[in-house]
């Protein structure tokens, strides 16, 4: 194809060596744009008409304004129908018999009875109603006449003037007349405009109800964020799960479907009610559509709660205001009342609140402890704020192994007798001796108890966090026995279920925290020996069913559907020491979040309240013993201390060496040292001046003995 070049230029000025030619290169080959057909862009036009958002808003307002007019003219219709007939009767007795209530069935068959002869009775009086009414009017006629004749016979003799006496009579007249001729001037234009009021009337009753589909509503109606939930809505959303047996039973009620529920009540930050299911359909058919309830209640999944009550076929419903879920609920009481003190033996520790926004406290007494739940949900925090209020009962005594070693229970060096922390098999070899040490000093207690029935000893609670640690352990001591695994050879897992088995009872406790649960990392023995047991967010019902047990899985508790990262602190409680509803299985608890600095501030008015307490960061194992120096180290900065909690804090340090001392051989040591026990406030004590002399006096005929 040949290119043809053309040259450009003024006329008037002819082309020279400064003055470059405009060159236009012409591609003679190149199709004309054809014109587009008159048809396609009336096409074009229509459609753009059609689909645009204006015409779409005119096309739903139109549709939506007449329906309302429409339906609500169905709606003053049906209601004037219910209010003449006893068709609204008749549903509640179908409800009432679909839901298998006879009580209440035979309650409204006698109300549709009174109903009835009230009815005949009006009829019949409409018999003689025409007859009663124009005696009455006559009567009512000449009274009026004779009451204005006499008023007027009174104004003549006032007067003087005969014509007065019909003066009332007149004017009475003339004021009808007047009434009659304002009538007669209204009624032309009420006639014009009485079917406009009444369209409107009809239209404002269907605004009210919402009564037109879905893509005719305004896009605030439609999307029901935040609706208040009334009846109304709850049965439409039940109705629509998608249970054939509980779809046709509401149709067969009709508009009284809301006889199933119960009273709608404030529960906090939402809504509960109580839903009796017809017959034949099941609570977990229910519970197992609770994605599709929320939805259909304009709700997200988390926001919706469903429980078992003690009542057949009978499901709760707790329903959160939009929202609501995802403020925070405050500061723990342990932040901000600084006068708060504990009472391990009658006292609840204030861990948080449930979803009504009540206070949820839990009692700690002679309960093991449970909290699983997926990594990062809140399960130290929770753990810990329970550790703190205890703390403030002077009496308790903590043995604390974190087996993350990341400072989070840092805050309790110098309060706990034992402090373990870090994550390597060193520290769970002394995590199992700590649970161990539980052990012996369970046994001591029990044998103390079983010479003297009436002994009462200090509360004792160990605390391992991120206990999976210890299960999953592979090292095995000189003897071949592994410290972890769920066997009967592992020394963890065994000193687990001894403090389980009898620890309570002399109060010697175990809390254990623990991550995502398995049968390897969390044994069937040990979860289902604490007494309390708490779950985060879970992946899945299975893992659920292992963290809280299948009764309260198959009541409702659901750890498994919170939301990871966005519901952290939400755990779900099965324990008899915090109030549940009657019914119900378990409890959904936000806890409060204690940060590190609050946790400090708590210890040391714990540390307060004590005289001082020596923590051990290490179990000594296998070493030749100096057991003065050791009661020298356990005495710590105290004056003085108690010869029972002596022994105890020996038994810490090494249990192989003085677990099995008594009052005797603690004596035996002392006496032969020149530190023999005195007594203090009617107590046997060992002074740390006594025993710091002896040492002293000790150590000068050593070296004496040396030269």
């Amino acid at each position: 194809m040949s290119e043809n070049v053309v040259h450009l230029h003024k006329a008037t000025d002819p082309p020279t060596a400064d003055t470059a030619p405009t060159v236009l290169t012409v591609v003679p080959d190149a199709p004309p744009a054809r014109p587009v057909p008159l048809w396609v862009r009336s096409g074009r036009a229509i459609k753009s008409g059609v689909t645009h958002e204006s015409t779409r808003a005119t096309v739903r307002a139109a549709a939506r304004h007449g329906l309302y007019t429409f339906n609500g003219g169905r709606i003053v219709a049906r209601r004037a129908w219910d209010g003449r007939t006893g068709s609204r009767y008749e549903r509640m007795i179908r409800a009432a018999e679909a839901a298998g209530n006879l009580e209440a069935a035979e309650e409204w068959e006698e109300r549709l009875q009174r109903f009835r002869a009230a009815r005949h009775h009006r009829r019949m009086d409409l018999l003689h109603s025409p007859v009663d009414a124009a005696k009455g009017v006559a009567v009512g006629a000449g009274m009026s006449i004779g009451v204005l004749v006499a008023l007027g016979v009174v104004m003549a003799i006032s007067t003087g003037q005969v014509g007065d006496v019909i003066t009332p009579l007149s004017a009475t007249i003339d004021f009808i007349v007047l009434l009659i001729r304002i009538v007669q001037i209204v009624w032309g234009p009420a006639l014009t405009i009485g079917p406009f009021l009444a369209l409107l009337t009809l239209w404002s009753v269907g605004r009210k109800q919402h009564a037109a589909p879905a893509w005719a509503l305004p896009a605030n109606v439609r999307s029901g964020e935040g609706e208040p939930i009334t009846p109304s809505i709850v049965v439409k959303a039940l109705r629509d799960l998608g249970v054939p047996a509980l779809r046709n039973a509401i149709k067969e009620m009709g508009d009284a479907g809301a006889s199933m529920l119960g009273p709608i009540t404030i529960a906090g930050c939402g809504v509960e009610v109580d839903v009796t299911l017809p017959s034949g359909v099941a609570t977990n058919e229910v519970q197992n559509k609770r994605r599709k309830l929320a939805e259909n209640l304009t709700r997200h999944e988390h926001e919706v709660f469903i429980t078992i009550p003690q009542a057949a076929r009978t499901v709760r419903l707790w329903i959160a205001d939009s929202g609501a879920l995802d403020e925070p609920i405050g500061p723990s009481p342990l932040v901000t009342d600084e006068s708060l003190t504990a009472d391990y033996t009658k006292g609840k520790a204030p861990w948080g609140q449930d979803l009504r926004g009540d206070a949820a406290a839990l009692s700690l007494y002679q309960r093991h402890l449970l909290i699983t739940g997926l990594s990062n949900q809140g399960k130290t925090a929770a753990l810990r704020a329970l550790a703190l209020w205890a703390c403030l009962d002077r009496r308790v005594e903590f043995r604390i192994a974190d087996l993350k070693g990341a400072g989070d229970w840092a805050m309790f060096d110098g309060l706990a007798t034992v402090l373990i922390q870090g994550p390597a098999d060193e520290q769970v070899i002394e995590a199992t001796e700590m649970v161990e040490s539980l052990v012996e000093e369970m046994n001591r207690r029990i044998e103390t108890r079983r010479r003297d029935p009436g002994a009462v000893f200090a509360p004792l609670i160990g605390i391992v966090d991120e206990a999976q640690v210890a299960f999953m352990c592979p090292v095995k001591d000189e003897d071949g026995r592994p410290y972890g695994g769920s066997k009967a050879t592992s020394r963890y897992f065994m000193a687990v279920r001894k403090v389980h088995n009898q620890g309570r009872v002399v109060d010697v406790l175990l809390w254990e925290g623990t991550q995502d649960p398995t049968d390897q990392n969390l044994p069937k023995l040990v979860r289902e020996g604490a007494h309390t047991r708490a779950s985060l967010a879970l992946g899945t019902e299975s893992q659920a069913r292992m963290a809280l047990g299948d009764k309260a899985v198959d009541g409702g508790a659901a750890p498994h559907l919170l939301r990871q990262g966005l519901d952290k602190g939400t755990l779900v409680v099965a324990s008899d020491g915090i109030e549940i509803p009657a019914g119900q299985a378990s409890i959904t608890v936000r806890t409060h979040y204690i940060n590190d600095e609050a946790a400090v501030a708590v210890t040391d008015r714990a540390k307060a309240l004590r005289d001082g307490v020596t923590t051990l960061h290490a179990i000594d194992r296998g070493e030749e013993r100096d057991p003065l120096a050791d009661i020298a180290t356990v005495l710590g900065n105290d004056t003085r201390v108690r010869t029972q909690e002596v022994i105890t804090r020996l038994a810490a340090l090494n249990a192989d060496a003085y677990a099995g001392w008594s009052f005797i051989d603690l004596k035996r040591v002392l006496d032969a040292a020149g530190a023999e026990p005195y007594k203090s406030d009617g107590r046997m004590v060992v002074g740390r001046d006594r025993v710091a002399r002896a040492l002293a006096d000790r150590d000068a005929e050593g070296s004496a003995s040396a030269e």
